[in-house]
């Protein structure tokens, strides 16, 4: 049981030791090196987010808390207003990182929200109301992740199939995972699932990072292409489907990891369930549909250059470079929160959740 807890209980990112800067795992080293990395300046910490060295909803929005409030240590004025407006300056750069992620923006507006609360107090005084709030942050996610995985884990039973898009393991929370959390508890009790993991192009998150959790965890995996998911499904291995998510409209529109709509209509064809997990701070009720939902588009060389010694396109061919697809609402199964599990009419459904 010990090599799972390695797994599910990794610190993918943290507080450092002297509290003044954000210690995290670096993703895109895996899975061939282990390595940490020091974040202290507003630069590391926004290229951290942007390359995806830190990266799934979760790990964002706690990496982004403890950076706001490391940055907010380093602001010299001492007059409320000016270091507010220090403050704000540092967190609209760092917002600009990830525009999708609603994470992101979550963690930063709850952060203001601490210096905003009083006023009266010394900058000494909201600098350590900044930092409860960023450990109270991450220990949420924790409680979180926990209570998503046990929901999950009951809409699927011992020896199911399940298919995964990119990474939503412990790497992209801070315990367990979301769309993956609940074949790790399921491990822990016993419970053995044959998973078959995209690769997810073109950043290859599945191939990278979900194949390394799971094996490394002790459980079934079988990586495949992308363009495999529909041979699977057709031969009767998957009986569901389970992916983390980024934002979630009102309508229940949900943005993820590109190819995750091809996912949900091929397993919608194929009458296998596609489930969505995630905290409900990825739900943005101010959204009302995935139409409102902004896509980050990245650069070409993701797509011809990275992971290959030589090019395997022509420089001058032109490249759509989406990070993220919406789902729509009418392909998902149910939506899989900490409060408990959705189903249609999403409009109606997650509204009680607030």
């Amino acid at each position: 049981m010990d090599h799972i807890n390695e797994v599910t209980h990794i610190e993918s990112v943290r507080l450092s030791d002297d509290g003044t800067c954000v210690v995290i795992i670096d993703q895109t080293q895996l899975p061939n090196r282990t390595e940490y990395l020091e974040l202290s300046s507003a630069e590391d910490i926004w290229d951290a987010i942007y390359t995806l060295k830190v990266r799934g909803a979760p790990a964002i929005g706690i990496c982004a808390a403890y950076g706001i409030y490391c940055l907010a240590l380093q602001i010299r004025e001492t007059d409320y207003d000016r270091f507010l407006c220090e403050f704000r300056k540092k967190k609209a750069y760092l917002d600009s990182s990830r525009p999708t992620a609603v994470n992101l923006s979550w963690a930063l507006n709850r952060m203001e929200r601490a210096v905003l609360a009083d006023r009266s107090k010394d900058v000494g005084e909201i600098l350590e109301l900044l930092k409860a709030e960023s450990l109270k942050i991450h220990r949420e996610d924790i409680d979180m992740c926990k209570a998503i995985s046990e929901y999950g884990l009951s809409l699927i039973k011992d020896g199911d199939g399940i298919l995964t898009h990119c990474n939503a393991g412990p790497l992209a929370t801070s315990r367990y995972g979301t769309g993956q959390g609940p074949l790790f508890l399921g491990k822990e009790r016993g419970m053995n699932f044959r998973v078959y993991a995209d690769e997810t192009r073109p950043l290859l998150q599945g191939a990278r990072l979900t194949s390394y959790e799971l094996q490394k965890a002790g459980i079934d995996v079988t990586l495949i292409c992308d363009n495999m998911a529909s041979i699977v499904m057709k031969n009767g291995w998957v009986q569901a489907c389970m992916v983390g998510c980024d934002r979630v409209a009102a309508n229940g529109d949900t943005a993820n990891k590109i190819g995750t709509s091809g996912v949900a209509i091929l397993a919608k064809y194929y009458g296998i369930p596609f489930y969505v997990l995630g905290p409900t701070s990825t739900i943005d009720m101010n959204c009302k549909s995935g139409e409102d939902i902004h896509i980050e588009l990245r650069e070409p060389e993701e797509i011809k250059e990275k992971f290959y010694q030589e090019p395997v396109a022509l420089k001058d061919v032109k490249c759509y470079n989406p990070s993220f697809d919406v789902t729509d609402h009418s392909l998902i199964t149910a939506i899989v929160t900490e409060k408990g599990v959705c189903y249609p009419p999403y409009t109606e459904s997650l509204a009680k959740l607030f």
